[in-house]
């Protein structure tokens, strides 16, 4: 193979090749660059972190160390007093405490008492409810038995009720009578 033109790799001459390649080349250098410079970032803020860190670290400890002069510089007599002072604060917190957690206590059961008055009431309800729709199924199952007997005994009247027919349309009434309607002549 020649140089030049004749020299190609699939349609596309060796010098567009070598240009590429540097360009790859030159990105790839870009890319690594601002890599390192990530990572030059990444170590400031971490030390900077670490620094603020101990600022904080250090800040508590100076703080702890000037109560600790200030009590240091305290009298006995007021160290004392200061004592007696925790020592009612936390036998307070002590009894607050305890109130609470009697209070608790006395919640939770007034709590399961009521859950199992709930319990007992719901269980009542679907019981009454059960029976009542037997006993209102029962009802309904002997009305027609009812109406028979009316009908035998002849309580049952079907005055002023409606019948239909679907023939001749809309209901009429039915009276009963004892006489027949005079005829006009």
């Amino acid at each position: 193979m020649g140089e030049g033109k004749g020299d190609n790799f699939d349609g596309v001459s060796t010098d567009r090749l070598k240009m590429e390649l540097l360009e790859e080349i030159h990105l790839k250098d870009i890319v690594q660059l601002s890599m390192l410079e990530i990572r030059r970032k990444i170590a400031e803020l971490e030390a900077k972190l670490n620094n603020d860190n101990e600022d904080e670290k250090l800040r508590h400890k100076k703080d702890r160390l000037s109560s600790i002069r200030v009590y240091e510089q305290m009298p006995v007599e007021s160290l004392n007093a200061l004592l007696k002072q925790l020592e009612k604060e936390k036998r307070s917190l002590e009894n607050q405490v305890k109130d609470y957690a009697f209070r608790l206590e006395q919640e939770s059961k007034a709590y399961h008492k009521t859950n199992n008055e709930r319990r007992t009431y719901l269980a009542e309800m679907s019981q009454v409810s059960g029976s009542y729709q037997v006993s209102k199924r029962q009802q309904m199952d002997q009305l027609p038995r009812m109406k028979e007997t009316l009908v035998k005994t002849g309580r049952y009247n079907p005055v002023n009720q409606k019948i239909m027919n679907a023939k001749r349309g809309p209901a009429r009434k039915i009276t009963r009578s004892n006489h027949l309607p005079k005829l006009n002549p």
